[in-house]
């Protein structure tokens, strides 16, 4: 809808309809939604496409969807002069057929893990939307929004992508390299520089974790210092932060790669497969193995647990628990 609604106000606002939009699918005449919304489709007529714009949308599910017959069709279609842009984990689909090799991509940040380790040969970049060549890519959510608004201000003027914006409401509109995220569970907008940059080294080196003496080595400030300002600024040490970051990126490897556990726990940066099953177990609930079988076939709509403010959130309480409960926890 976030790829739609611009186009929409864009007729409503001009004195004949500038756009249309046809939702086409190879998986059936009806498409559900986790948010229990279905939406009709067709099946793709066998036409050239030449001169329009095909978004592959894609959701839970994409990393191991195969369907040779839309990637061939999607091949076609860039080949012919179709425009292919791909959103959120659409950009799966888009590079199992091919059209994006050679270019740069961005998909939904929390699977950047596991599609870069499928594609290792593309250059995946963490922005909202990118634009190279004949291909785009959108990260989804609120992203499908700015890029609309850049394509409807490219082909008929800014001025209208300027009203577009006031009846949205959607202000101020992002440049494609805006960053994807914001928040660690608090506004990094208001973080100082010396944590923001202390996350990204946590962030760059998962496979093999920064020491908290080596992270503050890199940035030129005390290990004392450092800690300090992390505490202050994110609500955990960095050394909790490191562990629930590794943890998120072994998530997404198990869901979306065929890595073995064990190949998993060491490119999450654990020696050791038995303290990446407990660490998982105790932060997920349930074992990796377990984790991997569970999605999403047996799950209408998919979690995301371990969510850094649910984990600062059980920080705080057993901060304020009394030293007895805190230990029968600890045995649980």
């Amino acid at each position: 809808m976030t790829m739609i609604e611009p186009m929409r106000i864009a007729n409503y606002l001009s004195s004949k309809p500038l756009y249309s939009w046809d939702v086409e699918s190879f998986d059936g005449v009806e498409i559900k939604a986790s948010n229990g919304f279905t939406l009709p489709a067709r099946l793709p007529e066998n036409r050239n496409r030449r001169g329009e714009i095909i978004f592959v949308m894609g959701s839970w599910g994409a990393e191991s969807y195969r369907n040779p017959t839309l990637f061939s069709w999607i091949r076609r279609q860039a080949r012919e002069g179709a425009l292919v842009c791909s959103v959120e984990m659409g950009a799966y689909l888009v590079a199992r057929s091919g059209v994006f090799s050679g270019r740069k991509v961005t998909t939904h940040w929390s699977y950047g893990p596991g599609f870069q380790e499928q594609f290792p040969d593309i250059d995946l970049v963490e922005q909202i939307y990118t634009i190279d060549d004949t291909t785009m890519s959108c990260g989804g959510g609120l992203a499908g929004v700015d890029l609309m608004l850049r394509l409807i201000g490219e082909a008929h003027g800014e001025g209208l992508a300027g009203e577009i914006v006031d009846q949205l409401m959607h202000h101020p509109v992002r440049p494609a390299t805006a960053p994807q995220r914001r928040t660690m569970g608090r506004g990094t907008d208001t973080l100082i520089p010396i944590v923001r940059e202390a996350i990204s080294l946590i962030e760059q080196n998962i496979l093999e974790p920064l020491s908290v003496p080596g992270i503050a080595d890199a940035l030129g400030v005390s290990q004392r210092q450092l800690e300090r300002q992390f505490k202050h600024g994110i609500g955990c040490t960095l050394v909790q932060f490191g562990l629930l970051l590794r943890l998120q990126h072994a998530r997404v490897l198990l869901i979306s790669t065929d890595l073995s556990v064990r190949e998993i726990a060491t490119a999450s940066g654990f020696n050791t497969l038995s303290h990446f099953a407990f660490s998982f177990g105790k932060c997920f609930g349930r074992r990796p193995s377990e984790y991997r079988l569970a999605w999403p076939e047996k799950e209408n709509a998919p979690s995301w647990p371990g969510t850094l403010s649910r984990f600062l959130q059980a920080l705080q309480n057993r901060g304020t628990a009394k030293p007895m409960q805190v230990l029968r926890q600890d045995r649980l």
